[in-house]
């Protein structure tokens, strides 16, 4: 699998991205996924900065309350749990290596970063490090590529119900 095509990020894409980075994000950047409410949760960046810097983080999770849910996952041990059935099943690691390829080929399609070669994000191909990654990784491509980012977001509430983001967006805050 290839990458898909992405969204160009609008000036409003990046404005909203920067409310919920708290920052102003670095890099270009295309809109990878969009929530429910309509703002970008997942942006995929270029694999080197303007400054030259390289950056692993392909896809990127943005959207506060995502993210947050998330974390909420990676404090309950979920990581460990996933890198114990890694190392006991085969069929998810070969599955999980197929996801890491996937990513690699992502990146190549939009630069060479020779110090980011066989590098991806999130612990793959043999380890679980960032759920952020993992979901992010999922969103972007779509169900069926990434198993463990898809149980990540199995696992995750609908983080967009509680308090629309887009209303949240609309008032200049997340």
């Amino acid at each position: 699998m290839t990458a898909r095509a992405m969204e160009p990020a609008s000036g409003r894409d990046i404005d909203v991205v920067e409310v919920q980075l708290g920052r102003a994000p670095r890099g270009e950047m295309q809109i990878a996924h969009r929530c429910p409410c309509g703002a970008p949760d997942v942006v995929r960046t270029t694999p080197r900065l303007a400054d030259g810097t390289p950056f692993p983080t392909l896809y990127y999770a943005t959207c506060p309350r995502l993210a947050s849910a998330i974390g909420t996952l990676e404090a309950s041990g979920l990581m460990r749990t996933m890198e114990r059935r890694l190392a006991a099943d085969s069929e998810l690691a070969a599955r999980y290596a197929a996801a890491h390829q996937q990513y690699l080929a992502d990146r190549l399609a939009i630069a060479e970063v020779t110090e980011l070669a066989g590098i991806s994000a999130g612990g793959m191909p043999s380890r679980v490090k960032c759920l952020h990654v993992l979901a992010a990784h999922a969103l972007a491509v779509g169900p069926g590529v990434n198993p463990l980012g898809d149980e990540v977001l199995a696992a995750l509430a609908p983080w967009w119900t509680a308090n629309s983001c887009g209303a949240a967006l609309a008032e200049g805050q997340q």
